[in-house]
């Protein structure tokens, strides 16, 4: 550590520490050395990188009851049951009750059905009320796209994470413009735009995936590029796959709570 230099400020005395070391003193409990994020100066999971800014959305999304469907998207969850979607036991064995389905540690469910390459996705969810933990472990969930592709769920109202782990993140690569949760135990909505990678025959990547999210009826990714995959603690990478892909909500052991989940596959409308 570098020595302490004083510093008078209306005649106080003021210790001033290597910028090293105040960063290594912000860096959240669990942070570790991981790789730079490519383009960026921050490292994946930077505790250190501006946190976005917090808005309050509007009067949306209904807290009394889901809003309905389109005409043209396939229901993946009603509120009734959990039909169009497995787990690790052959089944979705999440608790259903009173117009939700609840994560209770069985398990990450999958569509049964796979959607693509381009597609809409309407999701409404609430966190656990009374919220328990900080960080990582209040109301943390997930949303895969093709089973790769994570749009981060969490409960980030008054509660402070690494930005690109937060509520909307491309986990482990671009935080959300602003934070628009509200607050544990409201529905919110997520709408997700969501444009799937394109691969040649040679199995060459050929166009990234994009991905633009309203979060509670604010813009929050605005056409944002995917750099890959989006595991933890590491840069992601394309690895070929079909254009069509199942979608899958995560199990992290927190009662997260969803409902109304649709979809919609986005076609040319010289092909429909």
């Amino acid at each position: 550590m570098k020595p302490l230099i004083p510093l008078v400020v209306a005649g106080a005395v003021v210790s001033l520490v290597s910028q090293s070391a105040i960063a290594q003193e912000k860096k959240p409990l669990g942070y570790q050395d991981t790789p730079l994020i490519p383009g960026t100066q921050w490292h994946v999971h930077d505790g250190l990188r501006p946190q976005p800014k917090v808005v309050t959305p509007g009067e949306f999304p209904s807290q009394a009851k889901p809003s309905k469907a389109p005409s043209d998207a396939v229901v993946l969850f009603d509120g009734k049951d959990l039909s169009q979607w497995t787990g690790k036991s052959g089944s979705a064995d999440w608790k259903v009750e009173n117009g939700y389905a609840e994560v209770n540690g069985t398990g990450d469910i999958v569509t049964k059905g796979e959607f693509g390459p381009d597609l809409q996705l309407h999701v409404e969810w609430a966190s656990p009320m009374p919220p328990e933990a900080t960080g990582q472990g209040r109301g943390n969930s997930g949303i895969f796209f093709f089973g790769k592709y994570e749009v981060q769920v969490l409960d980030c109202f008054e509660n402070q994470t690494y930005p690109d782990g937060q509520a909307t993140a491309v986990y482990g690569q671009t935080p959300p413009l602003v934070n628009a949760s509200l607050p544990p135990g409201q529905w919110q909505t997520y709408d997700i735009l969501f444009s799937g990678p394109r691969f040649g025959a040679d199995g060459k990547l050929e166009k990234p995936a994009f991905v633009t999210i309203l979060h509670n009826g604010v813009v929050v990714q605005n056409h944002t590029q995917l750099l890959g995959n989006t595991p933890h603690k590491k840069v992601g990478t394309y690895e070929p796959h079909p254009e069509k892909g199942a979608i899958k909500l995560q199990d992290h052991r927190n009662p997260v709570r969803y409902r109304n989940i649709w979809v919609r596959e986005l076609k040319p409308v010289d092909s429909q």
